[in-house]
C-alpha cells in the first residue's frame, strides 16, 4: 500500500494518474494549504521540502519520496511500466520528463503568479512567462508533430506535462496553431485513468482522514 500525500494542483496530478494508470494501490492524504498541513512536522518527516506530492510506499519499507518526477519515475521502475527498459527508450523519456520538470512547470508556475495572483499587474513578469510558456508549448508541438506521445510511446513524460499543459488557459497562454500540442491533450484526456487522476483529491476529501484505493476508485 502507498500513502499519497497530495493537494488539487498540476504537480499532484501527475501522481494520482500515474497510480491510476499503474492500478496500485493506495490511500490519499489531501493535505490543506490554508491550514498549512503541508509544513506539519508529520508531512515534514516525509518531505521536508514541505511540498506536494509525495509518497510513502509501505511495501518496501515504508520508503519516502518526494518531488513529484522523483515519484513518477519511483513508480515507473517499481512496476516496470511507463518508462522503456532500454537505455535510449529510457533516456528519451527522462530528457522530456526533465524538459517539464525544469521548463515548462516552473515557466507556467511564475505565469500562474504574475497573471493570476499578484494585486499588482507587474507587465514585464506577465509578458516574460507568457512568452516563454509559449516558447515551450512550440517545442512541444514540434515534437508532437513527429511522435504520437513525447517519448515515443505513452510514458511518465506525459503524464508530468499533460497536467499543466491542460490548464494554459489558466496561466493566459494560448494554444492556437499548436496542432499537435492540441492534438496530444485531446488523447490523453480521453484515458480513464487520467480522468480519475484528475478527480484526485475529491471536494468531499478532508485532510488525512481521507482514504481512497485505485480499486475503490474503478467502483465509483
Amino acid at each position: 500500500m502507498i500513502d499519497f500525500y497530495t493537494a488539487a494542483t498540476p504537480n499532484g496530478h501527475k501522481v494520482a494518474i500515474a497510480l491510476e494508470e499503474l492500478g496500485l494501490p493506495y490511500k490519499v492524504h489531501a493535505l490543506s494549504f490554508d491550514k498549512k498541513q503541508q509544513k506539519s512536522p508529520a508531512f515534514l518527516r516525509v518531505n521536508p521540502n514541505g511540498r506536494i506530492p509525495a509518497i510513502v510506499d509501505h511495501d518496501n519499507d515504508d520508503f519516502a519520496v518526494f518531488e513529484s518526477g522523483a515519484v513518477l519515475v519511483y513508480l515507473a521502475e517499481k512496476t516496470g511500466r511507463l518508462m522503456p527498459q532500454d537505455v535510449k527508450g529510457r533516456s528519451r523519456v527522462m530528457q522530456w520528463l526533465m524538459f517539464q520538470m525544469g521548463g515548462v512547470g516552473p515557466m507556467q508556475g511564475q505565469a500562474n503568479v504574475f497573471y493570476r495572483y499578484l494585486p499588482e499587474k507587474i507587465q514585464v513578469g506577465i509578458d516574460r512567462y507568457q512568452h516563454e510558456c509559449r516558447r515551450l508549448y512550440k517545442v512541444l508541438d514540434t515534437r508532437l508533430a513527429e511522435e504520437e506521445f513525447l517519448a515515443g510511446e505513452y510514458s511518465i513524460a506525459d503524464i508530468a506535462t499533460f497536467p499543466w499543459v491542460r490548464l494554459h488557459d489558466w496561466a493566459g497562454v494560448s494554444i492556437d496553431g499548436l496542432d499537435s500540442l492540441q492534438r496530444w491533450l485531446d488523447v490523453i484526456a480521453q484515458r480513464p485513468a487520467v480522468q480519475r487522476g484528475l478527480a484526485i483529491p475529491h471536494s468531499e476529501d478532508d485532510g488525512v482522514k481521507v482514504v481512497k484505493s485505485a480499486q475503490t476508485m474503478l467502483a465509483r
